[in-house]
């Protein structure tokens, strides 16, 4: 098995070099009771609150403050959220980019990524299509890649949320993240390095995570369901993966109708606005699939809010 691509001093480096662009999010503790569950704390890191809505704007301004742009400036794609995050970063350091999204993309982050000033391109369905069509302008172009995930730069700043809230909580013995291609957990993941069991969330309907494990190493799964914008993108990155080996507990799969419930609840307790993505760990919860030992003290994180309050289903 190959070792871990970062580790704690990487992701120390990364956040040194960032912090003057991103925002410390905030975290709240609640009581489980609130929710209707067993009374136990429960803190949520609020990472939806960052520039451009998602943990994903730590993972773009790593790749754009470290790495050397070309006169073509950045392509990225993205099932929005790091499309958004790499436009944003881009128009705040004055770089051109070029974001490809597929189709299933909601209106609302289509409408971010043209906001921020990028050059929005719609390729195929999914985001495998996207990544494809991306990576053919890059050969072209010579524009440099910005990759949702699978980027050891990527994975250094998505590894800042783990140690940001390990100093904002410092007694947590599992964490809930939600997974999609891998680079959010993989990062945090690699900043725990055990020392609290970290737990993936993924849908049933895009088991990214759950069958690479399975199988043993990345391979194709299912990109559907209500958060495949967000946490489909057909295999799990190949950086993260010895990551998960070594230090994910385990995955729990959440069915649709368990994230909805989850978004409303987060909507109705704590009055924050989840997209389905971003509220998945917490859905782990909510339903029962994690539950508390005892005493334990559980942490959520809340990675995405670009949606639109009124109409939770898109």
């Amino acid at each position: 098995m190959t070792g871990p691509a970062i580790g704690r001093s990487d992701i120390e480096h990364a956040e040194a070099i960032i912090r003057p662009h991103i925002r410390r999010t905030p975290v709240v503790e609640v009581n489980g009771a609130d929710f209707g569950l067993a009374s136990a704390p429960i803190t949520l890191k609020l990472e939806l609150l960052q520039h451009a809505g998602s943990f994903k704007c730590r993972g773009a301004f790593t790749n754009l403050l470290t790495r050397k742009i070309p006169d073509a400036g950045i392509v990225a794609a993205s099932g929005g959220n790091h499309g958004a995050a790499t436009a944003f970063a881009a128009m705040k350091l004055g770089i051109p980019a070029k974001i490809f999204i597929p189709s299933v993309s909601p209106r609302t982050k289509v409408e971010q990524i043209r906001g921020y000033g990028a050059d929005l391109v719609i390729a195929g369905e999914r985001y495998a299509d996207a990544l494809e069509a991306s990576e053919a302008w890059a050969a072209r172009s010579g524009a440099l890649p910005v990759h949702a995930y699978d980027q050891r730069k990527t994975l250094l700043g998505q590894g800042t949320t783990g140690m940001e809230l390990e100093a904002q909580a410092p007694d947590l013995d599992t964490v809930l993240v939600s997974v999609g291609g891998g680079g959010f957990i993989g990062g945090i993941a690699a900043w725990y390095a055990g020392r609290a069991k970290v737990v993936g969330v993924e849908p049933e309907a895009a088991p990214t995570l759950h069958s690479a494990l399975a199988a043993g190493e990345p391979v194709d799964a299912p990109a559907n369901g209500i958060a495949a914008d967000s946490l489909a993108p057909r295999r799990v990155g190949r950086l993260m993966f010895p990551i998960a080996q070594r230090y994910i507990d385990r995955v729990v799969l959440v069915h649709d109708d368990e994230i909805r419930p989850a978004q409303e609840m987060l909507w109705k307790v704590v009055r924050i606005v989840a997209e389905p993505g971003g509220a998945a760990a917490f859905a782990a919860l909510l339903s029962g699939k994690v539950r508390p030992d005892g005493g334990a003290r559980l942490g959520v994180l809340v990675c995405g809010g670009n949606t639109v309050a009124v109409d939770f289903g898109r």
